[in-house]
């Protein structure tokens, strides 16, 4: 029994105590006031504790649990503050008499007293740069500009050796996977075939191609410890706005594997999704409100996403159920719908090369000023080019409607209504908010939607003329 005991004891010790974390910081400078340690998490920051510093600027951060490694800040007030990385030594020693890294030490972590070093370094580097910035300004020859480029040149290369030493030196380290995040692979064109290198349009092409391939080679976006970074989301916003095709076809593989990717890791599979999802309901990209309706499907309303409320799900259900319909390249849905002179008519048997609908209402602020410039900058000029309006006043006023129409003389493209909503118009084409438009083609396939009366004219004029 006593071996058991014992033997409990030193389970105990070795797992039980010494699993939280305890800083000791050391801020001459802040002697008795209250300082914070706080941490990044994506694009903001959070205070995680408090202490206040004796009259020798002396006190202790301390848990029961370990810390997320991460980029965290001491903050002494909002103009003091320093920078301090976290790994997986959580009990040192601080000292700071000031808040720059030249005057800081750390003792007890060794991977937090290279992140100190690192930012000594740096700011050498970046004293250099600067240096060299200023020279290449005043340069007198093309010989001397030449060779402070390459002295700049030697600056990354310094910085990269020094990368390659810190992970020499501390093999598997969250530092290193910090220093290099954002380091992006650049194509080196002598790789590629003569008829490449000397075609611009080929060139840029692979280069965009290479790129978009390798933007992630050095940040290991499945490390939840990149969350507790400012790297994270703007490393992601670069890469879907701008890195990627801007093509729903082309986002969305590029996505559902980043997404298989992270699905193991619960807390950046939530955020990803999150973002996913967001972002391309927001997007200024033609169709990728696609997008979004995939990810609602395949992730939201199938259960995947485990931290979602009713409340939540119930408006992605909504926005699914009016986006699902008119996405580009759908064929639209068939409208049999009353015209102003109560005859019927079908929006697929309107024979035309290109079909606009148009939901609108006549007291809609914007619609007041849109029909009209429609109308007037649009259909007059293309109508016997092939265009034709499928008008959809959206209430059930008809006296309303009937001024509006005479207002501006509009009698001549297809008016139609739907006083009872027997076709669903306004969840087939969206009618939530209007002036709605939607571009069909002569198949009735949707080739555009929201578009402002300068973008519809332009398309007309790439179309009919």
């Amino acid at each position: 029994m006593r071996k058991l005991v014992f033997l409990v004891l030193l389970i105990v010790a070795k797992f039980g105590f010494g699993q939280g974390y305890k800083i000791e910081v050391e801020l001459p400078n802040a002697a008795n006031q209250e300082v914070k340690l706080a941490y990044h998490f994506l694009d903001k920051i959070y205070a995680r504790d408090t202490v206040l510093l004796n009259e020798k600027g002396i006190g202790t951060f301390q848990g029961d649990s370990l810390l997320p490694q991460g980029l965290y800040k001491i903050l002494i007030d909002q103009s003091k503050h320093f920078d301090v990385l976290i790994g997986a030594d959580q009990q040192f020693h601080l000292y700071n008499n000031g808040i720059d890294a030249s005057k800081m030490k750390i003792d007890g972590s060794k991977e937090s007293e290279a992140f100190v070093d690192y930012l000594v370094f740096f700011n050498k580097l970046k004293a250099k740069s600067q240096e060299l910035n200023r020279q290449l300004k005043s340069a007198a020859s093309d010989q001397e500009r030449e060779a402070i480029s390459v002295q700049q040149a030697g600056l990354n290369d310094e910085m990269k050796a020094y990368w390659d030493k810190i992970n020499h030196e501390l093999p598997g380290s969250f530092l290193y996977k910090f220093l290099v995040a954002n380091e992006v692979p650049v194509l080196d064109i002598s790789t590629l075939p003569i008829e490449v290198q000397q075609n611009d349009s080929l060139l840029l092409m692979a280069r965009f191609n290479y790129q978009r391939e390798h933007f992630w080679d050095n940040f290991d976006y499945t490390d939840e410890r990149m969350l507790y970074t400012p790297f994270y989301k703007p490393k992601l916003d670069t890469w879907f706005n701008k890195v990627l095709y801007p093509a729903y076809d082309s986002v969305k593989p590029y996505v559902y594997s980043f997404l298989d990717d992270v699905e193991r890791n619960p807390r950046i599979f939530q955020f990803t999704t999150s973002y996913f999802i967001n972002a391309s309901i927001n997007s200024n990209i033609l169709g990728m409100d696609a997008l979004f309706v995939d990810l609602a499907e395949d992730y939201y309303l199938n259960g995947k996403a485990f931290w979602a409320t009713e409340a939540s799900l119930e408006t992605i259900r909504e926005n699914v159920l009016f986006y699902k319909d008119n996405l580009i390249g759908k064929t639209g849905a068939d409208l049999m719908m009353e015209t102003y002179d109560g005859e019927y008519v079908s929006l697929h048997q309107v024979d035309a090369e290109i079909t606009v609908v148009l939901i609108y209402e006549p007291n809609c602020g914007h619609c007041k000023v849109f029909v009209p410039e429609l109308y007037k900058e649009v259909y007059q000029k293309y109508k016997d080019e092939g265009l034709e309006v499928f008008a959809i006043y959206s209430m059930d006023n008809k006296e309303e409607w009937t001024e509006f129409l005479a207002k501006h003389n509009m009698w001549d493209w297809i008016n139609v209504w739907d006083k009872d909503h027997t076709t669903r118009f306004k969840i087939h084409y969206d009618g939530r908010k209007t002036p709605g438009v939607f571009v069909l083609d002569r198949d009735k396939k949707i080739i555009a939607k929201r578009l402002d009366v300068e973008q519809l004219e332009s398309l007309m004029e790439e179309r009919l003329k």
